[in-house]
């Protein structure tokens, strides 16, 4: 042991790597009595919660092996196992799928992490006797690596340590040692570039350069895939003494090292495997890139090689005056860094505050988790992707285990009780809007809370490993943590492993660099001193500079929990914008009453809203209700000026005959409909793969048709070029989230990738569930369906865009009776349940939208009167983007 730790910073070095991790994450205790005493959780509180998580990891596990097992993963809603080819293909996703029992492998340290020891024991049986390689199954090198390869060895090193502890696994003779090997070398194949860089993808059966291997024929990968072999790949070849599995991934790092931009020392998220040319130079630290960084940090703790560390801090330096924008971390182009690549934030950037204690830069690492945490408490999950205004932009939530690893290192870092209080929100969260009878289910959209059929792997993996061990003291462990790290999976690698080759000389790097970085923690161990300098309450005080930063976040944020020195703050209530209100939702007339209004329904459909402030929950609910009507008449505004073009896809073919008519989103790239007289018309076909993420294969049928594909799995103009290339005159694309409806949902406008969409000029029109079902039961149920793509003013049968009929209106009336009481009122049209006619009439009649503006203070302009192009709760967002990912490795995005 090292001694005199509070007295400044210590050099690490090859003798100090287990002491570094330890130092690393040592626990710095605040004094604040009155902090801990508000947040504290007693020993018994934290043991409730450890038997908590280990009841729904219990609750996961059992699922898996009772309805899915030998099946790679779980599908909860079916309660059955996924099996590749059997099931509907769900695009890259499934390239983590192999037939080789994927959760149970992945799941194997963390049953001796949650001291299940007879059931680790019965599953590395499990796996030693069932579980085989030689698939004829193309798969991901990364998830491969990361989740099979990665986790044999983090089993095979708990089985060591529990047989050499003589306490279990007496039997084992390092079965899960050679499987690791079998897979390793069946990933080696990949590496055969000239750069050194891998296929993304490898036949387990075939490799890559046999006419069998149904591969080999990609030309790039993330920086990511390419970037996270080493501590698999080199803890392989020092179990196993074979050094060419470090050789091979040590020449990739090398390779991505070399590509750099030297002028700002940053990396792209994509990169051509021949070349090194880069496809794709907007640079960050979420998807396509995260673990590349990790690992370069990890490398040198793992392996002791002060290479990886000048890396590391190379690229760091470059991270923190380009891409954080405190408490952002913001894309930025890799040529230019000074300008912003795009405004929004993936949810894989979760990880990073975790690798900033890693490295010893707490304040940043607190400030950024704090407000990945107030993400959450608005959208009660951290959705795929968020703006930079904290709105929703993808909306999935697959139970991504990132940001409790983050939270689990600021705990460990500082043991502040607040990160305790993070953790049991996590928890809740999981058991109230995941768990489902066979397992818990990812979340598909956060803001609707529908789930989707997968548990993924990582979530066993690595979030009940984290959770666990966040509520767990050391005694309670089979093993000392500190002597592990733990991979970008969450498995665990012996920090002895730096010592334990002596055949690997020449896998030195013995390139030299000069260090960029002076900063006081680029080679040093950083003590309390340094990080809490004579202040015990610095994280606290680092969190109140970003209290409330993410507005309408449901649950109270960080500083006012920690306020207990000032009186009780007054409740506060959830709030409602315009863009997300649905007047059919009980939940958000209840939110409307809170906010001030009064609500009477009236006979001919309308809700008529009366505001009061002073009947408002409190003050502030009634400014959002204020806010709330500025919404309604900007939104009216818009809609006089033109700006919300609505778009309908119309079948016109025979027994239709134009009657049905379907409110469609427009995409902001491809043809533009509204400037199209007459629509672009042409005969239905369905994609096949029905994505349109891969190459189309039925290119004869779709060529001069319009053609159906699915939402998902890739970017809206990834599929628009398919369909072009293949020959089709236009798209419908459909929404995967099974329920969606106009009726209940604002239409979306798809977005494009980022990069010019010039190259698209075929039209395409987004229909929700709902409204897609009619067009495919359509399709299904006769021979030829012909549809017209067009603005919804000039479908067929419409001679004027300013009709009478409507179902509905909105009519504002704000007056001011005094200086203390403002009474507004409006009104809010709704389809009427009432409303005559087939189901058709429904889309081809959308309500209209009337405003009028009485007496506001001293103004009274003319009304105005505007037809509306979509039901009034469609219509309160039209510019919301709608996006899912592009085909990449499920881990990275």
């Amino acid at each position: 042991m090292v001694s005199g730790t509070q007295t400044g910073s210590l050099l690490l070095n090859l003798s100090n790597m287990g002491f570094a991790l330890r130092l690393l994450l040592a626990g710095f205790t605040f004094s604040c009595l009155c902090f801990h005493l508000l947040l504290a959780m007693t020993e018994q509180e934290k043991g409730a919660i450890r038997n908590e998580v280990v009841e729904m990891f219990e609750h996961a596990y059992n699922n898996y092996m009772e309805h899915a097992y030998p099946a790679d993963e779980l599908m909860p809603l079916s309660c059955r196992g996924r099996i590749r080819g059997l099931e509907p293909s769900r695009g890259d996703v499934d390239d983590a799928l192999g037939k080789f029992s994927l959760t149970l492998i992945d799941t194997l340290d963390t049953l001796v992490v949650l001291n299940k020891l007879d059931e680790f024991e019965d599953a590395v049986r499990k796996v030693i006797r069932h579980v085989q390689f030689d698939n004829d199954v193309v798969v991901s090198v990364f998830e491969t690596n990361i989740r099979v390869l990665g986790g044999l060895l983090g089993g095979h090193v708990m089985a060591t340590m529990l047989k050499n502890h003589g306490s279990k696994v007496h039997w084992y003779k390092d079965e899960l040692l050679y499987m690791a090997r079998d897979i390793g070398y069946r990933l080696l194949p990949a590496f055969n570039t000239t750069s050194g860089l891998p296929y993304p993808r490898v036949n387990l059966k075939y490799g890559i350069l046999s006419p069998l291997s149904r591969t080999g024929t990609e030309s790039d990968t993330c920086t990511a895939c390419a970037g996270t072999m080493i501590l698999e790949f080199a803890a392989l070849s020092r179990l196993t003494g074979e050094t060419i599995f470090e050789e091979y991934a040590r020449r990739a790092m090398d390779f991505l090292w070399e590509k750099r931009q030297r002028g700002s020392d940053l990396v792209g998220t994509v990169i051509n495997i021949h070349n090194g040319d880069w496809i794709r130079r907007d640079s960050g630290v979420g998807a396509g890139i995260d673990s590349y960084y990790e690992y370069l940090l990890k490398a040198y703790i793992l392996l002791g090689d002060d290479v990886y560390l000048e890396r590391f801090n190379t690229h760091y330096a470059a991270i923190m005056k380009y891409i954080s924008q405190p408490p952002l971390l913001l894309d930025v182009h890799m040529h230019n860094p000074t300008i912003n690549a795009r405004k929004w934030m993936d949810s894989l950037l979760a990880f990073f505050p975790g690798l900033q204690v890693l490295k010893g830069d707490l304040q940043p690492a607190i400030e950024t988790h704090e407000m990945l945490y107030q993400v959450i408490q608005r959208h009660k999950f951290l959705p795929e992707a968020f703006t930079t205004d904290f709105a929703v932009h993808w909306a999935q939530h697959p139970l991504r285990p990132e940001f409790i690893e983050s939270t689990y290192f600021l705990y460990k870092a500082t043991k502040d009780p607040y990160y305790l209080q993070v953790g049991k929100s996590v928890v809740d969260s999981l058991n109230q809007h995941a768990r489902v009878p066979c397992g818990f289910a990812a979340v598909q959209d956060v803001r609707t809370g529908n789930h989707e059929d997968r548990m993924d792997s990582f979530f066993l993996a690595e979030m009940f490993k984290y959770l666990y061990l966040l509520f767990a003291d050391d005694r309670e462990l089979p093993f000392h943590l500190d002597d592990y790290i733990f991979t970008t999976e969450a498995h665990l690698l012996p920090l002895t492993l730096a010592t334990v080759c002596h055949t690997c000389s020449k896998n030195i790097t013995s390139v030299q660099l000069e260090s960029k970085v002076a900063g006081v923690l680029s080679h040093t161990c950083p003590s309390a001193q340094t990080l809490f300098p004579n202040n015990p309450s610095y994280a606290q005080k680092i969190r109140e500079t970003y209290r409330d930063i993410v507005p309408d976040a449901s649950a109270r944020t960080s500083a006012e929990r920690e306020k207990c020195m000032e009186p009780p703050q007054s409740k506060v209530f959830p709030t409602l914008q315009t863009k997300d209100f649905v007047a059919s939702g009980m939940d958000h007339l209840e939110v409307l009453k809170q906010m001030g209004f009064s609500i009477v329904s009236t006979n001919d459909g309308r809700i008529q809203l009366t505001h009061t402030p002073d009947q408002a929950a409190s003050s502030q609910s009634g400014q959002h209700g204020l806010k709330f009507i500025a919404e309604i008449i900007e939104l009216a505004q818009a809609q006089a000026r033109g700006e919300m073009t609505s778009f309908a896809v119309q079948i016109i073919s025979p027994p239709f005959l134009g009657q049905v008519v379907l409110a469609a989103g427009p995409a902001h790239f491809g043809m533009d409909l509204s400037k199209q007289e007459h629509g672009v018309k042409g005969t239905l076909m369905k994609a096949i793969p029905y994505t349109a993420c891969l190459d189309v294969t039925n290119s004869e049928q779709v060529r001069g048709k319009i053609v159906l594909a699915q939402r998902g799995d890739c970017m809206f103009a990834n599929k628009a070029r398919n369909l072009q290339r293949a020959g089709a005159i236009g798209a419908v694309i459909i929404d995967n989230v099974e329920g969606s409806s106009s009726d209940s949902s604002p239409v979306f406008q798809m977005a494009g990738d980022g990069d010019n969409a010039s190259d698209i000029t075929i039209p395409l029109l987004f229909l929700f569930h709902k409204e897609g079902s009619i067009l495919l039961d359509a399709l299904n149920a006769n021979q030829n369906v012909d549809v017209l793509l067009i603005d919804k003013a000039k479908q067929l049968g419409q001679e004027s865009r300013h009709e009478e009929k409507t179902t509905g209106e909105i009519t504002i009336h704000i007056q001011i009776d005094s200086v203390d009481t403002q009474v507004a009122q409006l009104e809010l049209g709704i389809s009427s349940p009432s409303c005559p006619g087939p189901e058709s009439a429904k889309h081809s009649n959308p309500g209209g939208l009337q405003t009028q503006s009485q007496e506001i203070v001293e103004h009274s302009p003319d009304a105005e009167k505007e037809e509306s192009e979509g039901h009034s709760s469609e219509a309160l967002d039209q510019k919301e983007e709608v996006e899912t990912f592009e085909g990449t490795d499920e881990d990275e995005l």
